[in-house]
């Protein structure tokens, strides 16, 4: 049984926001451990509804086995796997936002974007 409260965020592959992001959350929503579920141009693949069984697997694990209660899906700047305007991957951010909120998975669900500084900015 996991010990400690848990987020999970649902993220670009990139490693430059991944510190970031996970420091963010911890901070943000006092959390001990944040559960990191990446592909590249997440953001627009949820929003598009591609990859999703392997996304809603790995959050049903995260949430049944860590008790997450808490989904950040996110967006970054100067992303290589959808790269798109900023405000194109803010739209996605919102759209997967819907998607997930969808799952009824009795969790709470919010999106960031990850801009060119690195700082985490709440949609």
């Amino acid at each position: 049984m996991a010990q400690g409260k848990f987020a999970t965020s649902i993220s670009c592959m990139d490693g430059r926001i991944q510190i970031p992001l996970t420091n963010w959350i911890k901070a943000n929503y006092s959390v001990d451990y944040v559960d990191a579920i990446t592909e590249p141009g997440v953001d627009k693949k949820i929003a598009e509804n591609e990859s999703l069984e392997s996304i809603k697997t790995k959050v049903s694990i995260s949430i049944n086995a860590h008790k997450s209660a808490l989904i950040v899906v996110s967006g970054h700047f100067d992303c290589a796997g959808n790269p798109v305007s900023d405000e194109e991957h803010k739209s996605h951010i919102k759209k997967s936002m819907e998607v997930i909120s969808s799952w009824d998975l009795n969790v709470k669900v919010i999106g960031v974007w990850v801009d060119g500084n690195w700082n985490v900015n709440l949609i």
